[in-house]
């Protein structure tokens, strides 16, 4: 009883050596800086939304879904989850008292002839057996100084901050397979928009071959549209070659063999949600790789503690009950009943300067831990902001040149048919034709780079882990 009160007494009276963990104050904007700063409210953003809630089209949905499962970074974010869950339950365990059995039976034979021999009536018998059995019920560290509660809290400040990792990988897993889906279907616009024009440049060159028989058309005016043809026929290989090397990019991100992709809607057709970015402040509680930078600097700090522990007492407590008999039969019994109990004290005296050595280093490691917080902060602010601003200006840009497509496609006609009708030359149809088709080929990525730049707002405000 004495020596629980003892124990109690120690516990009671414990500290944790090291400083206490307080979130960093940082300077949070009250909006997030793009074409038209607004102010926004709470809860309304686009990363509140779930994936499946944000890209509408199935083929798609399936592809993430499946990269969810099967992706080989995310399975290792799984596995470096349960790892660091593990070593949560072993440091934890540190803490508490062990209990152990310790049994043997020991079979010996005593020689008359050894160095000190004795005679026969001293050892009635040659053969001699010794049995023991202990349980050891008392085996730990008193952690009057937190070292062991400092350890714990590190231990599971690095598990949280591998399940944050994990979230993360989540979410530049589902933007990564939505843009390079995105992309796919961009090749496979540009690819339509080439063998469309190649097939109208082929008619145009059929036409120019009738004028020549005619004589009213030139060998240059035929050079010229055979020109036509075969830029527009070179584009094709090169767009095949792009696209069979994203769908191999895509099954990659599946973890498959490469394959096919299946498509869905087109390039034209994906519909994305409008919805503004919310409150900065959210963003320190959404982001996955901000809330994983916390929770490291959250283990350094600890790590401070546990190394400023060393300076104090290790005070170690053991004890243990059994029985030894050479009567396996009596083991048990009272006589033959045998304890132990073992405190024991450590002092550090001299140590060359290690355990200072330990404490710099731990502090250093605190103060790279929360350099790295608050660059992961600020560089989710200008993510967001260059995901803003990108957005607004190609929507900008897209406007502009669907109605420069649309004045070149009517130019276009109209350079045909005063050529065909012999009041113009074919140099005006031919500029035209090539004019147009740069143009339909520029908006075809404008429209690409707004379906990516929402995608890279949605990464960017943290979204895409939630289930």
């Amino acid at each position: 009883m004495k020596y629980a009160v003892i124990v109690l007494t120690l516990f009671l009276t414990a500290c944790a050596v090291g400083p206490t963990y307080h979130r960093p104050v940082v300077q949070i904007p009250d909006t997030f800086r793009g074409p038209e700063p607004v102010a926004a409210l709470e809860g309304d953003s686009l990363a509140d939304l779930k994936w499946f809630e944000v890209f509408k089209d199935d083929r798609l949905q399936d592809l993430i879904r499946t990269a969810l499962v099967q992706n080989y970074d995310l399975r290792t974010a799984v596995a470096n989850v349960e790892a660091e869950r593990a070593v949560l339950g072993v440091t934890q365990s540190n803490q508490y008292p062990n209990v152990a059995a310790i049994g043997d039976v020991r079979f010996t034979r005593l020689s008359r002839d050894g160095s000190f021999a004795l005679p026969p009536t001293f050892v009635p018998s040659q053969n001699r057996n010794w049995g023991e059995a202990f349980l050891g019920l008392l085996s730990f560290e008193v952690d009057i100084w937190g070292r062991l509660r400092r350890a714990t809290e590190a231990a599971r400040a690095n598990l949280l901050a591998a399940e944050e990792n994990r979230k993360a990988v989540m979410t530049t897993l589902v933007a990564d397979v939505a843009a390079n889906y995105f992309s796919l279907r961009e090749l496979d616009y540009e690819l339509e928009i080439s063998q469309r024009t190649l097939g109208t440049r082929r008619e145009s060159l059929r036409l120019i071959q009738t004028r020549q028989g005619g004589g009213v058309a030139t060998l240059l005016d035929l050079r010229q549209g055979e020109q036509l043809v075969y830029s527009a026929s070179e584009t094709i290989p090169t767009l095949e070659q792009r696209i069979e090397q994203t769908e191999n990019q895509i099954t990659l991100l599946l973890a498959r063999n490469p394959a096919g992709i299946v498509r869905g809607r087109g390039l034209t057709e994906q519909e994305l949600p409008e919805v503004p970015a919310g409150l900065p402040s959210s963003l320190l509680e959404r982001r996955p790789d901000i809330r994983a930078a916390e929770e490291n600097l959250i283990a350094t700090n600890a790590n401070i503690g546990v190394a400023k522990a060393a300076y104090f007492p290790q005070i170690s407590l053991s004890g243990s009950l059994g029985g030894q008999s050479t009567q396996l039969a009596e083991l048990f019994n009272g006589p033959h009943t045998a304890w132990s109990f073992v405190p024991q004290i450590t002092q550090p005296i001299f140590t060359a300067g290690r355990i200072k050595s330990g404490v710099r280093l731990a502090q250093a490691q605190q103060q790279a831990a929360l350099a790295q917080y608050e660059k992961a902060i600020e560089t989710a602010f200008t993510e967001v902001s260059n995901a803003l601003i990108a957005h607004a200006k190609l929507r900008e840009s897209r406007v502009q040149q669907e109605s420069l497509v649309t004045a070149l496609r009517d130019r276009t006609r109209l350079a045909y048919v005063r050529y065909e009708g012999g009041v113009d030359t074919l140099l005006n149809a031919l500029d035209a034709d090539r004019d147009l088709f740069q143009a339909e080929l520029t908006l075809s990525q404008i429209r690409l780079n707004e379906l990516l730049s929402v995608v890279q707002l949605y990464k960017a405000l943290g979204g895409g882990w939630q289930a």
